[in-house]
C-alpha cells in the first residue's frame, strides 16, 4: 500500500508499461543508413565511369599547339601534315587516314624519287581527339567523311583527290565511300578494322573471325558495341586485361610484324598522339568503329559506276590484329572492290620497305 500522499506506480497499479520513445531520430538514422550506402556505392560507381574531361590542345592546362590547323565549320581544329611534292606541282593529290593510337606523322611513307616522279602530294592529318586536333565527343562514321571533306576544302585540293586508309582509318573509308563518292578520285583501304555486326557477313565467317581475337580482346570488342558507356572503365580497371592493342601486346604481332617493329624507332613523337587523353582517341575510335552503324558496307552498291573511280583492298594473310577473313568476304561480295592478299605479310604491312610505292602505284596507275 502507497502511503498518504504517495502515488502507485503503472505496474503497481496493474497498468501495461509503453516501451521508452526512441531519442529523436534515432530508428529514423538506422533505416536510412543502406540507402545512404546505397547512393554512396552508386556515385563511387558513376565516378569510376566517367572519363575524365580531354586535355584540349591549347586551353589552359592544355598541350600547347605545335602545327598546323584549320578551323572547321562547327568550330572544332584539326591539325594537318603535308609530304611530297609542293601541293602547286602535284598530279595526284593523297589524304591519308591514320589509323588507331597513331597520328598525322604516321602517314604511308613515299619514297621521294617516286613523288616526284609521278607528282604526289599527301595530306595526313589527326583524328578528332588525336594528337593536335580536338576531341569530337559526338564522333560518328559519317562525321569522319564529312571532315575529310572539308579538310580538302580548306587546303583546296580541288573537286577531287585519293584516299588511303589504315588500320581504323581504313575502316572509315567505307563511309567515305558512301557520304562523300563524288569527290573521290581513287581509295586504298589498308588491314581495314572490320565491324563483326555488319549485316551481310554470314555466321560462320564472323565467328570464325571473331575467335582468331584473344579473349581479351573479345571482350573489350563486345563491350565497345553493346555496353558504349562502360569502354573507359573496361579498358582502365586492373581486375582483368583490357584491350590488347592498346597495351601492345606483342602476341598480337605475325612474324614480319615483329621484323618491321624496329621501323617504329624514328616515333619521336608518340607522346604526342595520346595527350588529350585516352577517351577521346582510343576508346571513342573503339565505340565508333565497332557500334551501331546503321547500314553495312557489304550492301553498298559500286560507289564509281561509270569506272571513274577504283577502290583497292589490301590486306596480310597474317593479320592477327584484324582477322583477314572479313576482308576476303568483303572482297568476294563487292565484285568493284579490287583485292590484293598479301600471303605472309601481318597487320604492319604498310611500314615494310618499298610497300608505300607500291600502294601509291598501284593506286594512280
Amino acid at each position: 500500500m502507497a502511503g498518504p500522499g504517495e502515488k502507485r506506480s503503472a505496474a503497481a497499479a496493474g497498468k501495461t508499461v509503453p516501451p521508452p520513445r526512441p531519442a529523436p531520430g534515432g530508428s529514423g538514422i538506422t533505416k536510412r543508413l543502406p540507402r545512404l550506402a546505397f547512393m554512396i556505392l552508386l556515385a563511387v560507381l558513376f565516378r569510376q565511369l566517367q572519363a575524365p574531361p580531354p586535355k584540349i590542345c591549347g586551353s589552359p592546362g592544355g598541350p600547347p599547339v605545335t602545327g598546323t590547323r584549320i578551323t572547321l565549320k562547327d568550330g572544332r581544329h584539326l591539325a594537318y601534315h603535308e609530304s611530297g611534292v609542293p601541293k602547286d606541282q602535284a598530279k595526284h593529290k593523297i589524304i591519308f587516314v591514320h589509323g588507331f593510337d597513331s597520328c598525322r606523322y604516321d602517314a604511308l611513307q613515299v619514297s621521294p624519287e617516286l613523288a616526284q616522279e609521278l607528282g604526289v602530294y599527301i595530306l595526313s592529318f589527326d583524328r578528332p581527339g588525336y594528337g593536335e586536333s580536338d576531341p569530337h565527343p559526338a564522333r560518328t562514321e559519317k562525321s569522319i567523311a564529312l571532315d575529310i571533306e572539308q579538310l580538302a576544302d580548306a587546303l583546296q585540293l580541288g573537286p577531287r583527290f585519293y584516299l588511303i586508309g589504315y588500320s581504323m582509318g581504313g575502316e572509315m573509308m567505307w563511309s567515305c565511300l558512301k557520304h562523300i563518292p563524288h569527290r573521290l578520285s581513287g581509295v586504298s583501304i589498308l588491314g581495314p578494322v572490320g565491324n563483326y555486326w555488319w549485316s551481310g557477313y554470314p555466321s560462320n565467317v564472323s565467328w570464325a573471325a571473331w575467335y582468331k581475337q584473344i579473349p581479351q580482346d573479345q571482350w573489350a570488342v563486345r563491350v565497345a558495341h553493346h555496353a558504349p558507356w562502360l569502354t573507359y572503365w573496361w579498358n582502365t580497371q586492373k581486375l582483368f586485361p583490357a584491350s590488347s592493342v592498346i597495351s601492345f601486346n606483342p602476341a598480337i604481332l605475325s612474324r614480319e610484324d615483329m621484323a618491321v617493329v624496329p621501323k617504329l624507332a624514328h616515333r619521336t613523337y608518340v607522346g604526342q598522339v595520346r595527350q588529350q587523353g585516352e577517351h577521346e582517341s582510343l576508346h571513342r575510335d573503339m565505340m565508333v568503329g565497332f557500334g551501331k552503324w546503321g547500314w553495312s558496307p557489304l550492301e553498298m552498291e559500286d560507289p564509281f559506276p561509270g569506272g571513274e573511280a577504283e577502290v583497292h583492298l589490301w590486306h596480310g594473310a597474317d593479320d592477327r590484329i584484324v582477322p583477314v577473313a572479313l576482308s576476303r568476304h568483303i572482297a568476294k561480295t563487292l565484285p568493284w572492290v579490287r583485292y590484293h592478299e598479301l600471303p605472309t605479310a601481318g597487320h604492319l604491312f604498310p611500314i615494310a620497305d618499298g610497300m608505300g610505292d607500291v600502294i601509291v602505284k598501284t593506286m594512280v596507275l
